[in-house]
């Protein structure tokens, strides 16, 4: 579904991807792992058309979208879920969630705004309250959901744990897997290396923006390179 080779990306004269290649392949929930600063985030902007690539190509279904303005890529299938939530909080959770859906103006959408607000009952309780009176956990579930209301192939997630409760970060998890199950492919951001292994199927590790170790989440149980690329021993 999603193929990114030898992507370079510089901001000025810092290179934070060097030589990067990850697949995902269709229908799979694949995490990129790896401390901060390591690229993770950048890979995703990369993907979404937000940072631009010194070098490389990133495919979706074998076409080239490297190049291409943010906008183009979501209408091709990409969705991002930023770091950090990103909703707006002064909009309803209604508002948030047709933004979301803002490339497919003109289309009915009906069906998948149901959809989503059922995959999110906590949200659906809220639907005419304003995004800044929500828990982070219910931020987190509409940011999720807006991504989503623009239907695409592919759901890019930026750590989702970020400032939210241990339980609350399973719930959102489990979640991103009923995301999977419903056929849209994720490659997910996580710091959380344990959360992480539990629902991916395939991980890669970043480390000063290099993939430094790769493979299915048996082959990460008691790595020596994994805890290496976390605390830089």
């Amino acid at each position: 579904m999603l193929e990114v080779s030898g992507l370079c990306v510089r901001y000025g004269s810092v290179e934070a991807l060097r030589d990067v290649s990850i697949k995902v392949a269709t229908g799979g929930l694949v995490a990129i792992l790896g401390a901060n600063g390591a690229g993770k985030s950048t890979l995703l902007r990369a993907i979404s058309g937000i940072a631009r690539a010194a070098s490389g190509t990133i495919k979706l279904r074998g076409e080239p979208i490297a190049g291409l303005g943010a906008e183009e890529i979501v209408r091709r299938g990409v969705s991002h879920v930023p770091e950090g939530r990103g909703i707006f909080p002064d909009l309803t959770v209604s508002e948030n969630l047709m933004i979301g859906a803002y490339v497919r103006r003109g289309q009915d959408v009906s069906a998948d705004y149901g959809r989503v607000m059922g995959m999110f009952p906590a949200i659906e309780r809220r639907e005419r309250q304003f995004g800044y009176t929500l828990s982070g956990g219910e931020q987190q579930m509409l940011a999720i959901g807006r991504a989503l209301m623009a239907s695409p192939k592919v759901l890019l997630a930026d750590e989702l744990s970020l400032g939210l409760a241990p339980i609350i970060v399973k719930q959102v998890f489990a979640k991103l897997d009923e995301v999977r199950k419903a056929g849209i492919t994720v490659l997910v951001v996580e710091q959380n290396a344990r959360l992480a292994m539990k629902f991916a199927d395939y991980l890669y590790v970043l480390k000063y923006g290099r993939v430094v170790m790769e493979g299915e989440r048996e082959k990460f149980q008691h790595s020596a390179t994994l805890v290496d690329a976390y605390l830089g021993a």
